[in-house]
């Protein structure tokens, strides 16, 4: 079976020295490790800002630099294994060294970290639910998150706590408009909404809804439960209950709730087709520094 090329690292020209054996490049080289220091930034297709966004990078995740060429550096998004161009503006270089682990992660659906300890300073973000940020003091209700500034302590919890219920954090992203390759609280597609809502759970989720049909176990339609998994040829949607889903949708052009029946009928009547999977998750155990595919 050929390696997915969204997941590895690897081109004609060159691949991750990880790859040597498995994979043919005219040259393989060490990846270099580098964090996200915008508050997110497309990962694109191609080398170009025109290029179309396939995932998200959060402020604070892991990527791995193959290849950084002008203003753009090619690599893998650590957390979902991702593989595309970035701004190389947004990254800085990570020694992976335990002073620059997160120890916190973002847990409101949006916040801002402000200069000072003091909502009334300049603001930077906003920085997403599921970020990752170092927190290295405190003052008040205030953390300071380094790179970042001073986040409120109440919008933060330590790597490996706070873990969500996946629905009721699907259903805190209701009304935010539809973005193709999006993933955080500004713009969103469907399969970044469910790999959002179970990164929030403390469960690991790749990037793409094909990739996400393999995760858990089947379900019948007629035994369906809240935080079950509807999957049709390239979409997804996650159940509330027995009947109503939550999806993010070029229909609605938003994350909207309906009940299934109806998002089963319209999604066939415009050439959709049937229901592919239906898929109950089950609870995996994450990473504590944040490094892996869950926070």
């Amino acid at each position: 079976m050929s390696a997915d090329p969204r997941l590895t690292l690897a081109r004609a020209d060159l691949a991750s020295v990880e790859l040597e054996g498995t994979v043919r490049a005219a040259r393989f080289a060490e990846p270099k490790r580098m964090r996200l220091t915008a508050p997110s930034t497309p990962l694109r297709s191609a080398r170009d800002s025109r290029a179309e966004q396939v995932d998200q990078v959060l402020f604070g995740e892991p990527f791995d630099v193959l290849d950084a060429d002008g203003a753009f550096a090619w690599g893998q998004a650590v957390r979902d294994g991702y593989v595309g161009w970035v701004d190389a503006s947004s990254l800085a270089p990570s020694a992976e060294e335990e002073e620059e682990t997160p120890t916190h992660w973002v847990t409101a659906l949006r916040t801002f970290a402000f200069a000072s300890p003091s909502i009334k300073s300049p603001a930077f973000g906003p920085l997403s639910l599921n970020a990752l940020v170092r927190v290295t003091g405190e003052q008040g209700e205030m953390a300071l998150a380094e790179g970042a500034g001073w986040i409120p302590q109440g919008h933060l919890t330590p790597i490996g706590a706070g873990f969500a219920e996946p629905a009721a954090t699907a259903e805190r992203f209701l009304g935010t408009p539809y973005l193709w390759g999006g993933r955080d609280s500004v713009g969103i597609d469907c399969s970044g909404l469910i790999q959002q809502a179970l990164y929030a759970g403390g469960l690991a989720c790749p990037r793409d809804s094909d990739l996400q049909a393999r995760l858990g176990a089947p379900v019948e339609r007629g035994n369906l439960a809240r935080a079950d998994l509807v999957f049709w040829r390239g979409h997804v949607g996650m159940m509330l209950d027995k009947t109503r889903l939550i999806h993010a949708n070029a229909w609605h052009m938003a994350v909207e709730i309906e009940p299934l029946a109806e998002a089963v009928e319209r999604i066939s009547r415009r050439g959709g087709g049937e229901p592919t999977a239906f898929r109950r998750v089950g609870i995996l155990h994450p990473s504590p520094s944040g490094e892996g595919v869950a926070p």
